[in-house]
């Protein structure tokens, strides 16, 4: 009996986070879904060299492959202006390169995850005929992927409203699949991370991420409220490099029947699944991955939306989760402490509120995205 063929798939996408790992996170779907197939996936990855998309496939051992991309600044300033002018030109070197490298590598199906270098790649996948897959993971759409909806196969989108910013004739080929999540975040041990930070389990738990490298905005808000909300909750705060050195002052500095309360982290890594598991409240920005998890595993949230972003992206997010009752949001760019602490104790002092926040959130997770988004890629490549 002949083995069945290799199903070879190019995925671009990146940039930040919010594109780079629902690829990496729908390639080991993909992988998964074809081995249960009988079949092999290979997989090259095409990106930028400064993209964080290059460092990730390198973690992971994916082929990668470098292009020129352009970045077109909406709101530009007059030195961002001239260097929309430089990258004007570079879009068309990165679609040639693009075409040379799908004419060789020959996918059966390409896999765009959004962020401005996907568009060469997108646009040569047009060019040669072969299947495209476009992932949306926000509420609109990205410019780049309001250019490749236009030529997609498929467009794939996280949120259902995200089909009225279609272009009318992209909408037949729209699908709701959800935004990809690790799968291991579904399965936290709250038990494991009160051993691991030392944390009271009968203690309103509250979980503090402005992303990995932190927040300024976030962690101010956090320092400022700290001397009230530990007397009646217990903090774990994701605070970034920069700013372990002085948070960890702060903590020594609280008086010690709520110092040991407060527990500042540089970075929360592999035992995040066991915070969300045993986290009540969570407080971050809303950028497309985040809100993927917090809706995915349930958990209320207080929301700070980074303003400006990019279509002010993370406020319609936001405004989202508010709008199912999944979370409270402090939409305005200059919150106070004072307006963060108020939403907290709201939250904290109220277990039914949460229960019903926990559940509207639920409706809105897709945790089966992954899955998903890979069966609409395999059913593309045949």
């Amino acid at each position: 009996m002949t083995a069945a063929r290799k199903i070879r798939m190019l995925v671009t996408g990146g940039g930040t986070g919010g594109h780079t790992y629902p690829a990496l996170t729908t390639i080991t779907a993909v992988r998964e879904h074809a081995a249960a197939q009988g079949r092999d996936v290979d997989v090259l990855w095409v990106g930028t060299a400064d993209g964080l998309e290059a460092r990730i496939a390198a973690e992971h051992h994916i082929p990668f492959k470098v292009i020129s991309a352009g970045k077109v600044r909406r709101s530009p300033n007059l030195r961002e202006l001239g260097q929309n002018v430089i990258d004007l030109f570079r879009i068309p070197i990165g679609v040639l390169q693009a075409a040379g490298i799908a004419a060789r590598y020959r996918p059966d199906v390409v896999l765009s995850t959004g962020g401005y270098v996907s568009v060469p790649l997108g646009l040569a996948a047009r060019l040669l005929g072969r299947p495209l897959v476009m992932h949306e993971q926000i509420t609109s759409l990205g410019l780049a992927n309001r250019i490749l909806a236009r030529v997609a196969t498929t467009v794939a989108l996280t949120h259902p409203t995200s089909i009225n910013h279609l272009p009318a004739r992209a909408r037949a080929r729209a699908v709701v699949t959800g935004n990809p999540i690790r799968p291991q975040l579904l399965h936290g041990n709250p038990a494991r991370a009160h051993e691991r930070y030392g944390l009271a389990p009968d203690l309103p738990l509250v979980y503090v991420t402005g992303g990995a490298q932190g927040s300024r905005q976030i962690n101010t808000l956090i320092e400022r409220i700290l001397p009230t909300l530990l007397t009646h909750a217990q903090v774990l705060h994701q605070c970034g490099r920069d700013w372990i050195g002085h948070l960890s002052e702060v903590a020594a500095n609280l008086p010690a029947e709520i110092g040991e309360r407060y527990h500042p982290m540089a970075y929360v890594g592999e035992e995040l699944p066991d915070v969300y598991a045993a986290a009540d409240v969570v407080v971050s920005r809303s950028g497309a991955g985040t809100v993927a998890e917090l809706v995915a595993v349930g958990k209320p949230s207080v929301l700070i939306p980074l303003v400006p972003a990019a279509g002010d992206e993370q406020r319609n997010n936001a405004r989202y989760l508010v709008g199912a009752g999944a979370a409270r949001a402090l939409l305005e760019p200059d919150p106070t402490p004072q307006q963060l602490l108020a939403e907290l104790d709201d939250l904290l002092r109220d277990p039914g509120l949460r229960v019903r926040m926990t559940e509207a959130a639920k409706a809105l997770g897709r945790p089966d995205a992954a899955d998903t988004l890979a069966k609409v890629i395999l059913n593309q490549a045949k």
